[in-house]
Formats: C-alpha cells, structure tokens, sequence
C-alpha cells in the first residue's frame, strides 16, 4: 500500500532473478496497434514508487505499439489532492478507502468487462471487497496487512504470538523500536491492541486509544518513520517495527533473523486496486492494461519484484509454495477470513480527528 517506497536494490533483485530463469513477462503474443484499434496510444499511469515490474511498461509498450507515461505519488493523499486540480490520468491505483470515495465523489468509469477477462484469477482474499463487491470500477492490483516485523533472536516469537500490538507497551523494548509516522495506521495499532473497530466513532476509544499511544511512547520510546524503516530493519537496527507485509516480506529475504506477526487481535488487511478516473483520455488502453497486468506472466514478475502478495491466485501460491521465491517468508501471504481483520473505511472526519491528536503524541 503503500506510502512507502521500495528500495532500488529491490528493483535490481527482480532484474537479476529474471535474468536467471523466472516467468516470461511477455503477455501479447503479437502486437496490437493501439492508435489505429483506439484513437490514441499514451497511456497516463499514477502509480506508488516501485510499485512495477521491471519490464512491465515496456512489454505494455511494445505489445500495444503504445507509450506509457508513468508518475509516483507517496500517499493516497498527494494523489487524491491532484486528481481535483484537474490532472488526468488514465490509471490510478488508489488504496480501497480512497477508492470509496472516488466513488462516492462520482469520479470513476466503470471498467470494461468485455475487455478485462482476466478478473477470473483473483484470489479469494481481494474478492468482493466492501467497497466495490462487483468489481464495478476497480481491479485489485496488490493486497497485504500491517504487523510485526521482528529480530527473532532478541525477540521471543512466544512473547510477540502473546501479547501482539501490546509488545509496544513493554518497557524491555526501549529504544528498538520503528512505529509508521501515520495516523491511520498506528491508530489502528492502538485500536486493535485495545480490541476495538479500527473504523470507530466512539469518542471514548478514541480517548483510550490516544492515551495507548501516549503509554506506548513513554515506554518504549519508538522511532516514528516512512521509507527508512526498509533498509533500518534489514539491516538490524532495531528488534520490532510495524511493517506493511510486502515491506517486511523484503526485509526477511534480505535478514533471515527477521518474522513478521499479525497479532491475534486483528490487524488491517489493505488492498491498491487500478481503477480509471472519469477525465481519462485513453479509456480503451486503460482497459487493456489492467488486464494485461492480471495475466500470469505480468503479475509474476511484479510481485517477485516488490515483495507485495499477488491478486493472481495462481502467482500468489507459486511465489509462497514449494520453491517460490517467498516460500517460508510469514510476510507474502496475508491472512484471508479472519474475523477480527478489517479493511479501512472512508471517514474524513475521523482522519482528520486522529490526525491532530497523533501530532499530540508525537509532541509529548
């Protein structure tokens, strides 16, 4: 999901597995004119950093005679704040609570079935999502959940299956430990950790959820980062971090000293989906280019690549079975129909409630 970006080294890693014999990314038997069949051959990509595989756009380009211009953004935010200045964009790939409301806002085409014949090879964990149960305008494009990454060797795993989110709160800790410098995610840390909804209204848990946080920070004094936590964690610097799954399933590729936990408490399972915004120019190779992604070669190499679980059922269990390249890592594969799991709501209000009191913590 992520607001986090992807380590270079990631890219290079994906670049030298291919090299050494894993799945074709070549998806278009022969090439397809996409000005004569459409009208029009740019595709325009919004996508999170390192969010591709390292052919992906160029096999779009040469399979559809086509050019892709491809930007980032860093949050949901940053894209969303763009969208309403006018920018047009064929291919977004907002997280599911910001696909709510660009569809509430009325700002999406639906997506072409007729065209995207692969919605087929979604995996049970990304179907009927609450917020567009019939795929209507999105296409999931990467899922996952937020938990402990941990030092298996300074950190009891019986300890962490114990107590889950509540380890921050153990003073033994101090001082090796990463905490995401974001209010919804750490929210819902303190939500979960207190067996709340992480999409509560309740002024009291919000209060106990607050002063969790507070108690967190004084005991175990947690260092509050985006991106560098990637590279800090697969280096050792400290014991405990709360990770994105695909972040973390990198970092224990790269230190096998590292486990992740999604605590028993529940936790928030994420989807990115690919939706086309209302102002697209290029509708049609939109279309295309979502499925072309779903295919089998494509989601391969880029979930290789990032680290983030597949939507395709067939890739999510090559990478995570026998001889995958993420067979053993806990991170890859998110947990799917566990019932204290939940999938963030839309709620601008409650943001903005848990944004100013997440200044407070930090600042105390």
């Amino acid at each position: 999901m992520k607001n986090l970006f992807k380590v270079s080294s990631l890219i290079s890693l994906g670049i030298l597995l291919s090299a050494c014999g894993s799945k074709s990314t070549s998806e278009v038997a022969q090439v397809m004119d996409a000005k004569e069949k459409f009208g029009c051959n740019v595709l325009n990509v919004y996508n999170w950093g390192e969010y591709i595989g390292p052919n992906t756009i160029k096999d779009f380009e040469k399979a559809y005679n086509a050019t892709v211009k491809y930007d980032l953004y860093e949050s949901n935010e940053i894209m969303y704040t763009k969208l309403m200045g006018g920018s047009s964009y064929d291919i977004l790939v907002p997280s599911d609570y910001t696909i709510e409301r660009l569809i509430a806002e009325d700002m999406l085409q639906p997506i072409d079935k007729s065209v995207i014949t692969n919605l087929d090879v979604l995996t049970d964990g990304v179907k009927n999502l609450p917020f567009d149960p019939d795929n209507t305008y999105s296409v999931p494009y990467f899922w996952g959940s937020v938990g402990i990454l941990y030092n298996k060797n300074n950190v009891d795993p019986a300890i962490v299956e114990e107590k889950g989110f509540n380890i921050l709160l153990d003073e033994i800790y101090k001082g090796k430990v990463f905490m995401y410098d974001s209010e919804r995610d750490s929210f819902m840390v303190a939500f979960k950790a207190l067996g709340y909804s992480m999409n509560t209204e309740s002024p009291e848990e919000i209060q106990k959820a607050y002063e969790w946080l507070t108690n967190s920070k004084k005991a175990v004094d947690p260092a509050y980062v985006t991106d560098e936590v990637i590279d800090a964690m697969a280096n050792g610097e400290k014991d405990i971090a709360i990770m994105y799954s695909g972040d973390a399933a990198y970092v224990i590729s790269e230190n096998s000293d590292m486990a992740y936990h999604a605590p028993k408490s529940g936790t928030n399972i994420w989807s990115d989906s690919m939706v086309i915004p209302k102002n697209a120019s290029c509708p049609a190779l939109a279309n295309e280019f979502i499925n072309f992604v779903l295919g089998y070669d494509q989601a391969y190499s880029i979930s290789e690549t990032v680290g983030y679980a597949s939507v395709n059922d067939e890739v999510l269990k090559a990478l995570s079975g026998k001889g995958g390249y993420y067979e053993s890592n806990d991170a890859y594969l998110p947990r799917s129909g566990y019932e204290k799991d939940e999938v963030f709501k839309y709620n601008e209000t409650l943001k903005k409630e848990l944004s100013d009191l997440w200044i407070r913590v930090k600042n105390q």
